[in-house]
């Protein structure tokens, strides 16, 4: 009997979450397509005075924000307070570590001087295998009542998380070793008991120690805010109607590009509007300055004409990205008995036969270019490309399956090859399993369409491998931990029920016991050296926190998982914002985690 060992890795619950909901939600339906600019301090495009040579914005004004959803907390670590919207909100008034650049969709620095890395200094993995951290604030950095924000709140932060009587999620920061938290007026220093990537994730929110200190954490800040260390200042809260923020005149931020002290709105108001058509009827009678709607493609053109009108719709790949996979385990035969997925001939079939540019056409309306690889979804500026060696080309399909057709012990009389596809069905889907057909028998490929409902699709069948040919998605994240993390699924030694691996790529016989009786199956029908090495890199992965050598490890695995084909990288989901440009200047749509409001300080109005 072998057991897989669980490894402790850098998987974290981004991309746990969307296996079992983000790729449900499909049916509510380069990467950023925008890399012209390089910071948000280049985006001044409206000047009203000069001063000193540089020119200048109008203070002033508010910009409405329309949402379908409302907030059930204002307090991120409270109960709900993992909703988006909670985030979205608290973009004009939170602060911490890092942020997520709208055009590089990179990792950059908020509260501290840079990022800490290996480089730097900032990062240093001790003798003993620990890893200490330490960040320098910066001096201007204050709260909205002129204190300044020290490494003081950064170790209160780090008290009130690990309070247990909080019911907060304490992932990687109760691996802080208590006694090495040292915190400073402008520093802070900490030590993990390992080396972890998810370092740069941490400290994302930081709690002012002078007035949270004492106050009942998880009661008195649901329908308020503690102080502000962004652009805005809580006001109001009006709940099933709106949230007021107004303007933070103690806010530490300067714009490079007017040198003038942010943010230029005096205000802003966040309308709830639950109805999404309604939502969007709003902006179009222009009670509303910005949305960020639905992807449905239709909905986005009518947006789009408006254009000409004034408005600004900037539609993007976000950061749920799909993919078509080959399920490697014994569970395929029992939906496709005569499987040839573990023939490296017919997995590049599929490839070739794949119009990656007629499914991003019929399904997004060409607004998001196809995927050349699962890098682009996490750090465009890594990525190789190295699936674009698949180009679209029936005829190198049905060569490749003559090869396979070749092969001894292989019949494709007696079987011919198919391929039977199994998704959920979502309406985006749904349109995928109605193009694909024609494309499969260019190359000489049956194909049949097996859709299922989500929590089926979600449960049994990919739990247990009961797929031939799959599709669904998951979540980029920018940084390495996301990056790194998603290496996991694909790690020979990561196969269900001990990890993430559904695909069964490389993973060794597993033979069930107990409450995991009902997972019993052979080897993987694709064991060799590339699977060995891969389950090598995830170690070495593991094992480092330096950029050069994660770099070097990512390039070989993305290399090796192109060579192997088993999963084809197809798109990522479209996500729009949409803005009134002649009333809002300054706006860049983020398709990340940080939203549309990530660079909410350097808004202003155009009109004034």
């Amino acid at each position: 009997m072998k057991h897989l060992k669980q490894r402790r890795g850098v998987a974290w619950l981004g991309l746990l979450l969307a296996f079992g909901l983000v790729a449900v939600a499909c049916g509510d339906d380069d990467t950023s397509g925008t890399t012209t600019a390089t910071t948000q301090a280049t985006t001044t495009t409206a000047a009203t005075t000069t001063t000193e040579g540089l020119p200048q914005i109008a203070y002033g004004g508010q910009a409405i924000i329309g949402d379908d959803q409302e907030p059930p907390t204002l307090n991120a670590y409270a109960p709900g307070g993992d909703n988006f919207i909670v985030s979205k909100v608290g973009q004009a008034y939170w602060a911490g570590v890092q942020e997520i650049d709208g055009y590089t969709l990179e990792l950059i620095p908020e509260l501290v001087t840079e990022l800490p890395t290996v480089a730097n200094g900032g990062i240093v993995v001790n003798a003993d295998g620990t890893e200490t951290i330490r960040y320098q604030i910066l001096e201007e950095a204050q709260w909205a009542d002129g204190t300044p924000i020290s490494g003081y709140d950064f170790e209160f932060t780090y008290q009130t998380i690990m309070d247990p009587a909080y019911p907060i999620s304490r992932t990687t920061y109760e691996d802080i070793i208590p006694e090495s938290v040292v915190a400073g007026d402008k520093t802070f220093e900490f030590t993990l008991a390992q080396p972890t990537l998810i370092a740069e994730l941490i400290f994302g929110l930081i709690l002012p120690k002078h007035q949270v200190e004492g106050t009942d954490f998880m009661a008195d800040w649901n329908d308020t805010m503690w102080l502000s260390a962004g652009p805005f200042i809580f006001d109001t809260w009006n709940k099933g109607e709106f949230i007021r923020l107004v303007r933070n005149d103690n806010y530490w931020k300067i714009d490079p590009a007017t040198g003038q002290q942010l943010p230029y709105l005096d205000e802003v108001i966040f309308r709830f509007i639950p109805d999404t058509t309604a939502l969007v009827n709003a902006w179009k009678a222009r009670e509303l300055d910005v949305i960020n709607p639905p992807p449905d493609v239709g909905q986005l053109e009518e947006l789009i004409a408006l254009e000409a009108e004034g408005a600004s719709v900037e539609v993007l790949g976000g950061p749920v990205w799909e993919h078509l996979n080959f399920q490697l385990g014994d569970g395929r035969l029992a939906r496709n008995p005569g499987s040839y997925n573990e023939h490296i001939e017919f997995r590049r079939a599929v490839a070739h036969a794949i119009d990656k540019d007629r499914i991003v056409d019929e399904l997004l309306a060409g607004q998001v270019e196809p995927l050349d690889s699962y890098v682009e979804a996490y750090s465009p500026s890594l990525s190789q490309g190295s699936w674009a060696q698949y180009d679209y080309n029936p005829e190198t399909a049905r060569g490749l399956i003559a090869e396979l057709c070749a092969k001894e012990g292989v019949d494709c009389v007696a079987n011919p090859p198919k391929a039977i596809f199994s998704t959920t069905t979502a309406a985006l889907r749904v349109l995928l399993s109605e193009v694909l057909p024609d494309m499969f028998a260019d190359a000489g490929i049956l194909f049949e369409a097996q859709l299922e409902a989500a929590p089926l699709f979600f449960g049994e069948t990919t739990e247990f491998g009961a797929y031939d040919l799959g599709d669904w998605a998951w979540v980029g994240t920018p940084g390495f931990a996301g990056l790194i993390g998603i290496h996991d699924v694909w790690d020979p030694e990561q196969a269900p029920p001990l990890g993430s691996n559904y695909y069964r790529f490389g993973s060794p016989e597993y033979i069930g016991e107990g409450d995991f009786a009902a997972y019993t199956e052979g080897a993987s029908s694709v064991v060799n050296e590339n699977s060995a090495r891969m389950a090598e890199i995830r170690d070495a992965m593991n094992a480092t926190v330096d950029e050069a050598e994660l770099v070097a490890l990512l390039n070989e695995a993305e290399t090796i998982l192109a060579e192997e084909v088993f999963f084809i990288p197809l798109f990522t989901r479209l996500d729009a914002g949409v803005v009134w440009a002649d009333e809002i200047g300054n706006f860049k749509h983020n398709p990340s985690s940080a939203g549309t409001e990530w660079n909410i300080e350097f808004w202003y109005r155009a009109d004034l």
